[in-house]
C-alpha cells in the first residue's frame, strides 16, 4: 500500500528532508510540525507571525519557530532567506483581512506567496516540492447564486472541474503563481483542498471546534437546550465534507514525497481533494455531539431562527466564568469561537461535496467519519485544558 510505503521513505530520508510551514499555528498547521518533527523526525521550520506554545509538545530538538510577517518584503528576506536547507514547503496560510471574493484579498494572498518564494527559491536548491492548501470552494463562486449559472443541487466535485468563471478566488491566484515561479526552477508542487477542518487552534478565524465546543460548554452551564440553527437542507441533507486535520497532515506529507504520486510532470502541479470522504448529515450527528459533551439533547434539535451570532452575542462573561471555575487555559471567547462563521457554514446556500477517488485511486488510505473526528477533537481540547 502507497501510503506504508511512504512511511518507509520518511524514515530513511529524515535526514535529507526539511520542512518549512508557513502557518504553523493554524488547524493544520501544526499537525503538520507535530508529524513531521516527530513522528517522521524531520527537521522543521514552523513559520507565522506570532508563536503559540506547544505547537510541538515537548519542544522537539528538530522543531525551529520562526516569526515574521510575510506581507512585509524586508522582514521576510531578512527571516527566510537563510533557509538554505529545505527541500519542502507546506503552504498553509492566508490572510485574512479582506471578504474572500474580493480583489483586495487576490493581491494580498498574491503578496504573502510572492515574498516567501523570492527570498527562498534564489538560495533553497534543494527544494523539491511546495505544497499549497486551499479548499473546495476552488469549486465555486458565491456570485453564481445571483446568476444562476450554475446547479447546486448535486454537485459532487472532483479535481477536473472547471474553475468558477465569476467573482474573484486567491485559490486560482496562488497555484498560478505557483505554476509560473516553479515551473523554471524545475520544483514539484500539489494542492490539496480541504472541506470543513476540524481540528485545535487558537489562531484560526474558521475555527468549527472552537464554535462548537464553546457553545456546548455555554449550554451546559446556564442549562440552555443544544439546538442545530440553520437551514433545513443543510440539517437533513448531505451537505459538506468534513476534513479532519490529521487527514489534511497526513495527505500533505503524502503528495510531497510518496513516489507513485510524484512524476516527471510534476512541474506541473496535482490537486487533490483532502477530505474524510464519507458522507453525513447534521440530523444524523448532532445528537452524538450533545451526548459526548454531557447535554441533555432536546427532542426538536432543529430551530430555522435560530442564530448563533444572536445568542452567543452575550455570553462573553459567561464564558471567562466557565475558563474560571474549571481552571481552564486563559481564553476570551473570540479567540476560539466565530459566531458568523458557525451561522453561515448552517445556512450555507452551496452545496460543497468532493470525490476523493484521485487520492484513492494513487494510494491514499486515511479516512475518517465526521463523528470519529468531532469526537477526537472535543478530547484532545479538553486534554488541552481549552474546553472542560
Amino acid at each position: 500500500m502507497a501510503l506504508k510505503k511512504s512511511k518507509k521513505d520518511h524514515k530513511g530520508a529524515s535526514k535529507k528532508r526539511v520542512a518549512a510551514i508557513f502557518g504553523v499555528t493554524g488547524l493544520v498547521g501544526r499537525e503538520l510540525a507535530r508529524r513531521l518533527s516527530s513522528k517522521y523526525s524531520w527537521k522543521v521550520y514552523g513559520i507565522a507571525r506570532r508563536e503559540e506554545q506547544n505547537v510541538v509538545k515537548n519542544s522537539s530538538k528538530n522543531y525551529h519557530f520562526i516569526s515574521c510577517d510575510l506581507l512585509c518584503p524586508l522582514d521576510t528576506q531578512k527571516k527566510l532567506s537563510f533557509l538554505e536547507d529545505v527541500t519542502h514547503i507546506y503552504w498553509v496560510t492566508w490572510a485574512n483581512q479582506y471578504p474572500l471574493d474580493s480583489l483586495e484579498c487576490c493581491d494580498q494572498n498574491k503578496e504573502m506567496l510572492s515574498n516567501a518564494l523570492d527570498a527562498m527559491l534564489p538560495k533553497a536548491k534543494s527544494l523539491k516540492h511546495v505544497s499549497l492548501q486551499t479548499g473546495m470552494k476552488h469549486y465555486v463562486s458565491f456570485r453564481d447564486l445571483i446568476s444562476n449559472t450554475k446547479n447546486f443541487d448535486n454537485a459532487f466535485y472532483d479535481e477536473d472541474c472547471p474553475r468558477a468563471s465569476l467573482g474573484n478566488n486567491f485559490y486560482y491566484i496562488l497555484e498560478d503563481l505557483l505554476k509560473e515561479r516553479l515551473a523554471a526552477n524545475k520544483v514539484g508542487w500539489s494542492v490539496q483542498r480541504p472541506g470543513l477542518i476540524t481540528g485545535c487552534s487558537k489562531r484560526t478565524t474558521y475555527n468549527f471546534m472552537g464554535c462548537l465546543a464553546i457553545y456546548a460548554s455555554i449550554c451546559k452551564h446556564l442549562n440552555l437546550p443544544f439546538v442545530f440553527g440553520g437551514s433545513r437542507q443543510c440539517w437533513e441533507e448531505a451537505w459538506i465534507d468534513v476534513s479532519d486535520a490529521r487527514l489534511v497532515a497526513e495527505q500533505h506529507i503524502w503528495a510531497s514525497t510518496d513516489d507513485q504520486v510524484l512524476s516527471p510532470s510534476d512541474s506541473q502541479g496535482q490537486a487533490f481533494n483532502t477530505i474524510n470522504g464519507i458522507c453525513f448529515t447534521w440530523k444524523e450527528i448532532w445528537p452524538a455531539i450533545g451526548k459526548k459533551f454531557g447535554l441533555e439533547v432536546p427532542e426538536n434539535m432543529f430551530s430555522p431562527e435560530f442564530k448563533y451570532s444572536k445568542a452567543m452575542s452575550d455570553k462573553a462573561g459567561v464564558w471567562r466564568e466557565i475558563v474560571d471555575s474549571k481552571g481552564l487555559v486563559e481564553t476570551e471567547m473570540e479567540e476560539l469561537a466565530n459566531w458568523d462563521f458557525l451561522d453561515l457554514l448552517f445556512r450555507c446556500p452551496l452545496k460543497l461535496l468532493g470525490t476523493r477517488a484521485k487520492a484513492d485511486r494513487l494510494g491514499f488510505r486515511k479516512r475518517y467519519t465526521a463523528s470519529e473526528s468531532i469526537t477526537y477533537w472535543i478530547d484532545y481540547m479538553r486534554d488541552e485544558k481549552l474546553i472542560p
